[in-house]
């Protein structure tokens, strides 16, 4: 059964600086990616709700930490996009200290949602991404998104090469990966529920 608190989320806050950010206490799980590796997109099929995080055809318009409440202590947090929105140098500056300094430093982050479009994925900004989360031990879960843009077996082909990579590059142990990947499509609904269950556990939701 689907937790209504995803479809219950709600839009509180958009911050361009540590010094706007809400209290850091409960429960965070924050998305990021590429900036056109349709995290939105992922966001508000998630949720359920088609229009919470900002989608656009033009990749990188979110430019702001975006915080969307579900409950009184737990929310999903919208990062900005990286590597491809066409910004200034002193912008994208900005946001790569930001964006460290609220992974290292927030209490309350409980894991990373990755995007990784599934027909590019391994991107240098996606293996700069991993290895700084690796090194900080940051929980990671992998969205192969666009999975319906491949085929069926394709989609699992890829799946598979991923994994082996993360368990080759990513990993202490190799029986045991570090971090985690699926199969996601916003279109097709394809990897919803697994998604849901990953972060089920992480906001360290009641079991009912």
């Amino acid at each position: 059964m689907r937790n209504p608190a995803y479809q219950r989320a709600q839009f509180t806050i958009g911050v361009h600086s540590l010094s706007q950010l809400p209290p850091d206490a409960g429960y965070e799980v924050a998305f990021a990616g590429r900036s056109n590796a349709g995290k939105s997109s992922a966001i508000n099929k998630i949720t359920g709700q088609r229009s919470l995080a900002r989608t656009s055809k033009t990749p990188g318009r979110t430019q702001q930490i975006n915080f969307f409440q579900l409950d009184d202590e737990r929310y999903i947090v919208d990062l900005p996009g990286y590597g491809y929105a066409k910004v200034s140098v002193k912008v994208k500056q900005h946001w790569q200290k930001t964006l460290g300094d609220y992974l290292r430093q927030r209490q309350a982050l409980r894991g990373l949602v990755m995007m990784m479009d599934i027909r590019h994925p391994f991107t240098e900004f996606d293996e700069q991404m991993l290895s700084w989360c690796q090194h900080e031990g940051m929980r990671t879960h992998i969205l192969l998104t666009k999975a319906d843009k491949l085929g069926r077996g394709a989609a699992g082909g890829v799946l598979q090469k991923v994994r082996h990579a993360l368990a080759r590059d990513y990993s202490v142990d190799r029986d045991e990966p570090w971090a985690t990947v699926q199969l996601f499509s916003a279109l097709k609904g394809t990897g919803v529920d697994e998604a849901r269950q990953v972060l089920d556990e992480w906001f360290e939701f009641p079991r009912s």
